[in-house]
């Protein structure tokens, strides 16, 4: 059960990682970008035949329930959303 624990461990620190990384490509980026840019740029623009992308795209969709990114429905470019603090 330890081993299972620890496998759990580290794929939810790996996710945190991959949404950092998106996190950090997006904000150093001048315009919102594609999830085809976002994936490459990090190397897990990947997947089975006619299907690549699925990494990045379903990363974009757990921060976009989050909160963390957004996407225009126009253009389909990602970027990040801005927080309002409300403590200021």
């Amino acid at each position: 059960m330890q081993e299972l624990n620890h496998a759990y461990e580290s794929a939810q620190h790996a996710i945190s990682e991959l949404k950092a990384s998106i996190r950090t490509v997006l904000s150093v980026s001048p315009h919102p970008l594609s999830n085809a840019e976002i994936g490459r740029t990090l190397g897990v623009y990947m997947g089975h035949i006619g299907h690549e992308g699925h990494i990045s795209r379903t990363l974009l969709a757990m921060m976009q329930a989050e909160g963390v990114v957004d996407q225009d429905e126009k253009n389909k470019r990602w970027h990040l959303v801005d927080h309002i603090d409300v403590n200021t």
